[in-house]
């Protein structure tokens, strides 16, 4: 994983917006094609890994923010 570094409030933004922008064109389009399908199985692991990339993104920041 790459390490970024910002230097203001404007640059963590402008990560944010496109890390969520990757996290919904990953992980949420396949949530949708399961709800839109109506397979339980397949909402309840894609929704798992919608949970689980938004957490990842979290860990990402808060691992940033503490020095090592």
């Amino acid at each position: 994983m790459e390490t970024v570094e910002f230097s203001n409030r404007s640059d963590f933004a402008l990560w944010a917006i496109e890390r969520a922008r990757e996290i919904v064109t990953s992980e949420g389009a396949a949530f949708a094609m399961a709800a839109r399908d109506m397979d339980e199985e397949a909402l309840v692991n894609t929704a798992a890994a919608l949970g689980k990339a938004i957490s990842d993104a979290m860990l990402e920041v808060f691992d940033g923010l503490i020095g090592e």
